[in-house]
Order: structure tokens, then sequence, then C-alpha cells
């Protein structure tokens, strides 16, 4: 819903100052997918993981945040010249056993540092940014918005490959009456089918144990399995 575009609005900035900027992801496949988005935007970026390290002299670093840790631990000298450091799926701060990672990134980070706080799922999001604010003794500024890029869309699904065993019952916040009845009436229509179908054999022979698979599920094979027998 536009989070990356705040944090590309950081890198601009960073690189019009002659700065560095610090972007963290909470795992490896994310920091990946972001270093070749950055990099096919443009943007002069480096990767360091764990397991990778690609142009660490880049103005524009992308970590997970253990690593960031680290650096800070060690008094790593980049952060001299960085000028901000973005944290994306920031709500991972909640989480029990990987929470205090973010915890002290953010107590520890220098004061001429700015933060950009990333998140879509960050349930007290008034309290977090209180506790930021007075952690760095700075203004902290709340945005988002619920516009959704890719529209939600709401569907009842009945067995089967086809489009036409699904039915749009919501779309765009929006409840729709015309799909929810075709819905309603597949079901009682499907209700109303005898249990091996239109064209079930009679039980015993081989043929009804396969009929009433298609038209029974998986407990109309063991009915005609045990009449079979």
């Amino acid at each position: 819903a536009g989070k990356t575009v705040v944090a590309e609005y950081a890198f601009a900035l960073a690189s019009k100052h002659c700065t560095r900027a610090i972007y963290t992801s909470p795992i490896k496949t994310i920091s990946n997918q972001k270093f070749r988005d950055f990099t096919k935007d443009g943007f002069d970026v480096g990767l360091l993981t764990g397991d990778v390290s690609i142009r660490p002299e880049a103005p524009c670093l992308i970590m997970t945040t253990e690593i960031l840790r680290s650096m800070l631990y060690r008094g790593a000298d980049l952060i001299r010249d960085v000028e901000w450091v973005i944290f994306d799926e920031v709500h991972y701060v909640n989480d029990a056993e990987r929470g205090v990672v973010w915890e002290e990134v953010i107590i520890m980070l220098p004061e001429h540092v700015g933060l950009v706080l990333l998140s879509a799922t960050v349930p007290n999001v008034w309290e977090f940014a209180d506790w930021v604010g007075r952690t760095k003794r700075k203004k902290v500024y709340v945005t988002g918005t619920t516009r959704r890029p890719v529209p939600l869309e709401h569907m009842l699904y009945f067995g089967g490959d086809s489009e036409e065993d699904f039915y749009k019952v919501g779309e765009r916040e929006a409840f729709l009456p015309a799909g929810y009845k075709k819905a309603a009436d597949a079901l009682n229509k499907s209700k109303k089918k005898p249990p091996g179908g239109a064209g079930a054999a009679p039980q015993g022979g081989p043929g009804a144990v396969a009929a009433a698979g298609r038209g029974g599920g998986r407990g109309g094979v063991g009915r005609g399995a045990g009449n079979a027998g």
C-alpha cells in the first residue's frame, strides 16, 4: 500500500545529502528481494546478510536487523555516515523471541540517525510511536492509508476446477447479493443430488465405487467399497 515509497524517499534524501541509508528486514529472503527491487529501480544499493556481502561500500545498504545490531555492538565506522535507518516489518518488535533485536537497535542508534518504521500490522501503533518518541526524544509522525492497491474479493467455492465453481460475494468492501444468491442456489442444488450422482451404477459392481466417489466425496467411496465387498 505504498510503504516502499517512503523508503525510496529516505534513500533519495541520503543520496542528495551525500550520506548513507540502511534498510533492514526481518529475514534474508526479504533482504534479497528488496536488493533486486531497489537495484531494478535505479538505486545504488548494497546487500549485507550472514551469507552474502555485495557492494558494502554503497550509500544505501540492505541487511537484516540482526546484522545492524552486530554493527552497533562493534561500533562500526559506517554508522557515523548513516542519516536514515528504515525498519521494514517493524511489527517484529512484538515477537516474543526476536523482538528484543528491534528494541536494542532503536535504543542504540545514534541521535543523528532518523528512523522510518514500516508495517501494515502494528496493533498498538500509537503506544509504539509514543515509546519510540520517548526513547529517542524525538517527535514521531504516524501516517497510513486504508487504500488497497490490489482489490480484495470474497469468494465462495464449491468443489470443482472451473471458474463457474467460484461465486463472488464481495468486492471493494461491498456485499454482492446476486453472487450470494447464486452460491446459495448451487449449495441447495448440490444437496438435492443423489449420493451416487445421476449416472450411478447399481450397488455391488465396480462402477458403484467410482460413481459414489464422484458424487459423494470420501464418504461415498467408503460406502461403495463396503457394498462391493
